[in-house]
């Protein structure tokens, strides 16, 4: 299997977009699922008003949704989390219906808790779980499955070409249970970091001149950091990291894929109980060395390891994982990765 997605845009090359409609799949008219131009959307709708409610984007290839499993614990466990009723079966199903037709791309899913009686923030405190509203958007896009590496547990998945990396000003916000990681549609932090790389991207190219990093490779994402100052994962993706303190030389446990760089050494992510979004992907690694000698640890990246760090990865559903050559950090220095 291949490739999540922490944020469903992609400036990839091996991404060819091709626009569809949204369509609503519940509620439903006369059993005929509407779309955007016969559903007018009003600020009453609670994700517009309030960011009320979350989102997904699943990878499809070959007619199939990539990993499904896990898209389904998202699905259930987000719904739960904001007291959302929704059947995850039945949705699920509609999903692999839509990703059957669609052959290869992306699809989008956006659920908001529907319209209440009760003004303002509120809603009826008279339900276990409110009833919403499910938009899904199908995306056709010619997707380069030719280069994957493969997980300790045997699964592959997609690997993008070397990047840079660059350090951003912009902070995450910090968020209370059980709000910390969910892909909820309140993603401002996410969108100000984004204007700043892009920003960095733009500067870079204006002048020629590269940051002194990754051998004049461009800049790939930017890594963000919360409000307490730990660095907690990128513009659109998870990272994983490893330090010079912690390498390991023997690596038998996983010597069928001895090619494969990330089959070696101990890797870390960072926590994401306060921040930061729990990506399909980061997931699937986790639990790819989860029985291995090296199981990945969840660890706080802190301005202390930045200079420490000799190999990082960004990853996300859509492009898989996204190796990093070096790393820029606020001070200037520039951190270079074998």
């Amino acid at each position: 299997m291949m490739a999540d997605s922490h944020n469903s845009e992609s400036n990839s090359s091996q991404f060819i977009n091709h626009a569809s409609k949204w369509q609503r799949l519940y509620p439903q008219s006369d059993n005929v699922v509407a779309n955007v131009d016969s559903v007018v959307i009003t600020p009453d709708n609670r994700g517009m008003a309030y960011g009320d409610g979350f989102f997904t984007t699943i990878g499809v290839i070959d007619g199939s949704i990539l990993w499904p499993e896990y898209h389904y614990q998202r699905l259930l466990s987000h719904a739960h989390a904001l007291q959302l009723a929704i059947d995850s079966d039945s949705l699920l199903a509609t999903l692999q219906a839509h990703a059957q037709q669609l052959q290869q791309g992306v699809i989008k899913v956006i659920v908001t808790r529907a319209v209440q009686a009760v003004r303002g923030y509120g809603f009826a405190a008279n339900v276990d779980a409110s009833p919403c509203e499910v938009w899904c958007k199908a995306i056709a896009m010619t997707i380069d499955t030719a280069q994957h590496t493969y997980l300790p547990d045997g699964n592959s998945v997609l690997i993008q070409p070397t990047t840079s990396a660059v350090c951003l000003t912009a902070q995450l916000a910090c968020l209370p249970p059980p709000l910390a990681g969910l892909k909820s549609l309140n993603r401002l932090d996410n969108v100000l970091a984004s204007g700043e790389l892009q920003r960095l991207k733009a500067k870079s190219l204006e002048s020629e001149v590269e940051l002194d990093a990754g051998e004049g490779l461009a800049i790939g994402e930017g890594l963000l950091r919360d409000m307490s100052g730990s660095w907690v994962e990128g513009t659109i993706s998870n990272v994983f990291y490893q330090l010079s303190s912690s390498q390991l030389t023997d690596s038998n446990d996983n010597a069928n894929y001895s090619d494969n760089s990330l089959s070696t050494g101990q890797w870390f992510t960072p926590p994401l109980t306060q921040s930061g979004v729990a990506g399909v992907m980061r997931q699937v690694i986790i639990d790819a060395f989860a029985k291995t000698k090296t199981p990945v640890i969840v660890r706080a990246l802190n301005d202390d390891d930045l200079l420490d760090l000799t190999q990082m990865f960004f990853c996300n559903a859509l492009r898989g994982v996204m190796p990093v050559t070096s790393l820029a950090l606020l001070s200037g220095e520039v951190v270079e990765f074998g």
